[in-house]
C-alpha cells in the first residue's frame, strides 16, 4: 500500500510537471516577452539609425504604408496614386488619432519631414532624402547654415511636399522612383508629434523614452522605460487598426549577451530572441522549427580609419582584406551567412532581372584562403611604401585596436580575423569592445583604428547600400572620399534610365572595391528564435520585426 501511494505521488508530480510544461508552451495570453538586444540609443523615428531602435519604433509608430513579409499594406494612407509621368505621388490619409486621442493629419507629416531634413536637427538619416528624389530635398538637407545668405525657411518652401488638405499629402519628384511608396514604410518617414518633441528641447530625441511624452500612432505605445534594463509596450487603443492588434502588452528586455538571452528563452522567461550563441546555430537550424533563418539585405564589414596615415596605403588595406578566409568565418558562425567579396549582398535585381551580387563578380577577392600569398606580397610592398620594415609595420599594427560593440557574435568574428592576420601576416592586433551606445559615438567621431561596421539597406535598390560611403554621409565611418565614386552614385541617382542607373552602380562598386576602404566579411542572414505559440509575427524584408498582428496561442 505504501508503495502504491508513493507511485501515485510520483505520477501526480509527473502530471504536474507536464501541466506546467504545457502551460509554458502555450505562453501567457496577450503578453509577448521580447529581447530587443542592446538598449537603443534613441526611439525617435527621425533620429534613429540602428536596428534595435528601429524594431521598437516599427511597433510604436506607423508611416504612410506598412511593409510586412515583403508586402506593402496601407498604413496611415488608405490609398495612393502615381501620376502618369511618375513625378507626382499622392497619398490619401485615413482619419486616425495619435495615442493621446488627438487627430493625426497631413500637417503632422509636414512637421516631421521638415524636422528630419533640417540640418539643425542633425539627423543621422537625413541623407536618405536624397534617394527619395523629392524636389528640393537635397538643397535643404545638404544646405550649410554657416553659409552667407542661408535661409532654412526658403529652402523648405522649395521642397516638393504639400499638405493639399488635412488628409491629402502630395510629393513632387525630380525623377520617377519605383521604390518610393515602399520606402515610406521605413521608420525615418514615420510621423512624430510636435508637442512631444518640443516638450524636452526638441532635437535630442529624449521625449521618445519618456512614457508621458512618447505620443505615437502605431499598434503599441510606450508605458515604461528602464535605462539598461527594458521597456513595456501596451496596446494603443487609438491605433486605427486596434481591432486587429491581439497582444495587450510587450515586455521588452535589453539583454545584449546572447548566452544570457538564450538561457532565459530556454527557461521560458522570453518568447522571442533575435540572437543565439553561435555554438548553437547548426543544431538549431537542423533540429528546431522554432529557429527561423532568412536572407538579409546587408553586409558585415570592418572600416579602416582613412584619416590615419598608415591606413591611407592601398596595398596595406588590400593585404589586410586578402588575409582573411571568409568561408572559414561563416562556417564557424554557422548561421547561413554568405562570404562577401563585394559590398552589395545577394537579393538585389538589376534592370535585366539579374542578381546584382552574382553579376558584379568578386573583384579579385577570393573568399577562401586563396589570396593569402598575395596578401603577404602586398604587405611587404606596403611596408616599403610607408618607409617601414615589415617588422616595424607588424609592430605598428599590433599597437592598434580592432574595435567592435559588445556581443559574443562580434567578439567571435573579431577573434577569427585577429587570428587570421596573425597566421598570415604575423601580427596580432589588440581587440577592444564598447557598449553599443558608446561604440556608435566612438565610430561616428572617428576615434578608432579599425572598427566593425554593418549595414542593412532601407529600400530595394543597391544604391541604398553603396551610397553610405559618399563624402559627408553620416554612416561613412572610414571617411572614404573619392570624387569618381561620388559622381557615379550621383549619376545613378539622377538618371531616369534604368540601364544607366545599374551600369553606374556596377562601376561604383568596382571603384569602391578597388580602393578597399573596408574589409567586407559576410552578407547577413537574419535569424530569430521564437516560441511556437507566438503566431502571425512578421518581419520586413529589410529585417525589421513587426508584432502588429502577433498573438499568443
Amino acid at each position: 500500500m505504501k508503495k502504491l501511494v508513493t507511485l501515485l505521488v510520483v505520477f501526480s508530480f509527473a502530471l504536474f510537471l507536464v501541466a506546467c510544461k504545457t502551460e509554458e508552451e502555450k505562453g501567457i495570453p496577450g503578453l509577448l516577452r521580447w529581447n530587443i538586444g542592446a538598449d537603443p540609443l534613441t526611439l525617435d523615428p527621425s533620429l534613429n539609425g540602428a536596428s534595435d531602435g528601429g524594431d521598437v519604433i516599427n511597433n510604436t509608430h506607423e508611416g504612410l504604408v506598412r511593409e510586412i513579409n515583403g508586402i506593402v499594406y496601407p498604413g496611415i494612407a488608405e490609398t495612393w496614386s502615381t501620376s502618369t509621368d511618375g513625378l507626382t505621388v499622392t497619398f490619401n490619409l485615413r482619419q486616425s488619432n495619435w495615442s493621446d486621442g488627438t487627430p493625426l493629419t497631413a500637417n503632422d507629416f509636414i512637421y516631421t519631414y521638415k524636422r528630419a531634413m533640417d540640418p539643425a536637427t542633425a539627423s543621422e538619416y537625413s541623407w536618405i532624402w536624397e534617394y527619395t528624389n523629392v524636389v528640393g530635398a537635397n538643397d535643404f538637407v545638404f544646405g550649410d547654415p554657416e553659409e552667407e545668405g542661408y535661409d532654412a525657411d526658403a529652402l523648405w518652401d522649395a521642397v516638393g511636399i504639400t499638405a493639399v488638405n488635412d488628409y491629402t499629402l502630395q510629393f513632387d519628384l525630380v525623377n520617377p522612383t519605383s521604390y518610393f511608396v515602399s520606402l515610406m514604410a521605413f521608420y525615418h518617414f514615420m510621423p512624430v508629434k510636435q508637442a512631444s518633441v518640443e516638450a524636452v528641447g526638441g532635437e535630442d530625441g529624449l521625449w521618445a523614452k519618456v512614457p508621458e511624452l512618447a505620443v505615437c500612432n502605431g499598434p503599441f505605445k510606450l508605458t515604461q522605460y528602464s535605462l539598461g534594463s527594458g521597456l513595456t509596450l501596451e496596446k494603443n487603443e487609438e491605433y486605427w487598426n486596434a481591432a486587429n492588434v491581439k497582444l495587450d502588452k510587450i515586455e521588452g528586455k535589453f539583454i545584449d549577451n546572447e548566452s544570457t538571452a538564450y538561457d532565459a528563452f530556454l527557461a521560458g522567461e522570453l518568447d522571442y530572441i533575435p540572437q543565439v550563441p553561435t555554438s548553437e546555430m547548426t543544431r538549431l537550424i537542423n533540429e528546431d522549427d522554432q529557429f527561423h533563418v532568412y536572407p538579409l539585405l546587408g553586409t558585415y564589414y570592418y572600416s579602416f580609419n582613412l584619416e590615419q596615415p598608415m591606413y591611407q596605403n592601398l596595398k596595406l588595406r588590400k593585404a589586410l582584406s586578402y588575409a582573411i578566409d571568409r568561408e572559414a568565418i561563416v562556417e564557424e558562425l554557422q548561421g547561413g551567412q554568405v562570404p562577401a567579396a563585394g559590398f552589395v549582398p545577394p537579393g538585389f535585381v538589376d534592370h535585366l532581372g539579374r542578381d546584382f551580387f552574382e553579376t558584379a563578380g568578386t573583384y579579385g577577392l577570393v573568399t577562401d584562403d586563396g589570396n593569402f600569398d598575395e596578401a603577404v606580397t602586398l604587405f611587404a610592398q606596403a611596408a616599403a611604401e610607408l618607409s617601414m620594415s615589415v617588422a616595424e609595420l607588424k609592430a605598428a599594427l599590433a599597437a592598434d585596436t580592432l574595435l567592435y560593440n559588445t556581443s559574443e557574435a562580434h567578439a567571435k568574428v573579431a577573434q577569427l580575423v585577429q587570428e587570421s592576420w596573425n597566421q598570415v601576416l604575423g601580427f596580432q592586433m589588440s581587440l577592444g569592445n564598447q557598449e553599443w551606445g558608446v561604440f556608435q559615438e566612438t565610430r561616428k567621431a572617428g576615434n578608432f583604428d579599425v572598427a566593425r561596421g554593418g549595414w542593412l539597406t532601407d529600400f530595394m535598390d543597391p544604391i541604398g547600400m553603396l551610397a553610405i560611403f559618399t563624402e559627408g554621409n553620416a554612416y561613412n565611418d572610414p571617411k572614404y572620399d573619392n570624387p569618381v565614386f561620388d559622381q557615379l552614385i550621383s549619376d545613378a541617382q539622377t538618371t531616369t534610365n534604368a540601364t544607366v542607373h545599374f551600369e553606374k552602380l556596377y562601376l561604383a562598386q568596382t571603384e569602391f572595391m578597388e580602393d578597399m576602404p573596408i574589409v567586407p566579411v559576410y552578407h547577413y542572414s537574419d535569424f530569430m528564435y521564437v516560441k511556437s505559440y507566438v503566431l502571425d509575427w512578421g518581419r520586413s524584408v529589410l529585417g525589421t520585426v513587426d508584432f502588429s498582428r502577433a498573438h499568443i496561442d
